[in-house]
């Protein structure tokens, strides 16, 4: 059975999306290597947020990767396959940048009202996991 066959367009089209982002993981590795090392300013707040950030980036899209599949697979359709398919990958961009966005700036000891994305991240993934579970158990 080819890949085509196997798996719904959809899904060929943002599993490849997901594998070109984990370079832009990588390149965020080497900004985090000079804050670690201090050769880039950093409070202890923005060093703190952006390794969070930079793991929440790598975790969520190999998560996405992983689940992506089920959802062709999952007794879903229409609205709710959209949100297994989606909001997963969706979190991996909400709550790395929040985490990133709420620090920005130079000497900052408090995150600003950007850190709103890492909720809305995590609601995205509850939505994504919950959906794609319950399609799974239905199946």
């Amino acid at each position: 059975m080819s890949v085509a066959a196997a798996y719904s367009s959809d899904t060929r089209q943002t599993a490849g999306i997901l594998l070109l982002t984990i370079v832009a993981v990588e390149y965020g590795g080497t900004h985090l290597i000079r804050l670690v090392r201090g050769t880039a300013p950093a409070t202890q707040l923005q060093l703190r947020f952006e390794r969070a950030g930079h793991a929440h980036a790598g975790v969520l899209v190999i998560l996405s990767l992983v689940t992506l599949p089920y959802v062709d697979v999952a007794d879903l359709s229409g609205f709710w396959q959209g949100i297994a398919h989606n909001c997963i990958w969706v979190a991996a961009i909400l709550m790395p940048a929040g985490f990133f966005t709420s620090v920005a700036g130079r000497d900052i000891e408090r995150p600003n009202r950007f850190i709103a994305l890492i909720y809305l991240g995590a609601v995205s993934l509850a939505l994504g996991v919950v959906t794609l579970g319950v399609g799974l158990l239905r199946s």
